[in-house]
């Protein structure tokens, strides 16, 4: 018993001393593994601070620096800087220049503009004043013969009866309107293809018209250089002009046909300026209820006077004398009349054996009603 107690105490203190050595083998293994964790843990570490300095000087490099708070490694780049800054700003100073000029001339060119506009208008209104006093004077058909017969007619207390015979285009037909006893106003057309010389039959006349083919609604009407709606200003300028050229002493126009011209507001405004700047009257044929030119002559301050009967749209005699009466009353009741014929020989001779039905009125030539209107 006692050799088994001490053989027992023998192996427990032989345990005892063994022990602690393999305690102090596990520590020991513990802290290097510790120790190798915190060196591996401190280079993912800086691995990862190296690697996000790089990515976020990537991004400063595209960023502009800002040249107050760089430092310049020499004192050239300081020069380079400098020199690069003043060129920026004598580029913007350059701009900035270019602009106020730019400003600058189209101010003057809009206020040169304004100006010009002002005078052309007041140049116009000018025109006008002196076309409006020409239009007051006597100047057809260039000279004063007669002018106490147009006197001697203001102070007759008869009622004004104006007859025009339209589409003259012949020496007969001239002779023949020139033999009736009344005081009759031939509208002569301008020359065309079958009448070439039609201005030659205005040489020698005190009182006339022109006979100015317009367009109408009928082809048939159409004649050489007859004025149509889709004329340029130009276009029918021109034609005024010649006109002019062709008839010096003319005063006064009407229309031949031309229902369609006369309707037409733009095209007829069109013509009657051209008209007024070469001294031409516009005497409305009335064609058309539709026509434009009362109120387009409105427009422009002119006396407007327009055809109020025409006598022979039935070519016997009783029925041109029954529209000569109708034309007597008209005047009887607003002072005067006009009237519209052609040279047919019927109409002609209804006229020459009219004296007494229309011995209640003065029958007066075109201008000289036209000169008792603008007095008044």
């Amino acid at each position: 018993m006692a050799k088994e107690r001490k053989r027992r105490s023998a192996t427990v203190k032989s345990t005892t001393k063994k022990a602690p050595t393999k305690r102090s083998k596990s520590s020991r293994k513990k802290g290097t593994l510790k120790k190798d964790f915190t060196i591996f843990t401190t280079v993912i570490v800086m691995i990862a601070m190296v690697v996000l300095g790089y990515y976020i000087g990537r991004g400063e490099a595209g960023v502009q620096p800002n040249p107050n708070s760089i430092l310049l490694k020499s004192s050239s780049d300081n020069k380079a800087l400098f020199e690069s800054l003043e060129k920026v700003k004598n580029e913007r100073a350059l701009r900035e220049q270019k602009r106020q000029d730019e400003l600058e001339l189209k101010l003057q060119i809009q206020r040169e503009a304004e100006q010009k506009k002002a005078a052309l208008e007041a140049q116009k209104e000018e025109e006008k004043q002196k076309l409006l006093e020409k239009s007051k004077s006597v100047p057809y058909p260039g000279d004063m013969v007669h002018y106490n017969e147009m006197m001697a007619s203001s102070k007759s207390e008869k009622p004004k009866l104006v007859i025009i015979i339209d589409d003259v285009s012949s020496r007969s037909q001239l002779e023949h309107i020139q033999a009736v006893n009344l005081k009759l106003t031939p509208s002569i057309f301008p020359p065309y293809k079958l009448s070439p010389s039609n201005n030659k039959l205005a040489e020698g006349l005190k009182h006339y018209m022109i006979h100015l083919p317009m367009q109408s609604g009928k082809a048939y009407d159409k004649q050489e250089k007859t004025l149509m709606v889709t004329d340029t200003p130009e276009m029918i300028e021109s034609r005024v002009k010649e006109l002019r050229r062709l008839f010096p002493t003319a005063r006064f126009v009407n229309n031949h046909t031309g229902s369609v011209f006369t309707s037409n507001y733009l095209a007829m405004d069109r013509l009657y300026q051209a008209l007024y700047q070469e001294g031409f009257v516009f005497i409305d044929s009335r064609t058309i209820s539709a026509t434009k030119v009362p109120q387009i002559s409105r427009k422009h301050s002119q006396l407007y006077m327009a055809r109020d009967v025409f006598i022979d749209n039935k070519q016997t005699v009783d029925s041109i004398h029954k529209q000569l009466k109708l034309a007597v009353n008209i005047a009887k009741k607003r002072g005067y009349t006009i009237v519209i014929g052609h040279p047919h020989k019927v109409t002609l001779e209804a006229l020459s054996s009219a004296t007494e039905m229309l011995k209640d009125v003065e029958t007066v030539y075109i201008d000289e009603l036209y000169q008792l209107k603008v007095k008044r």
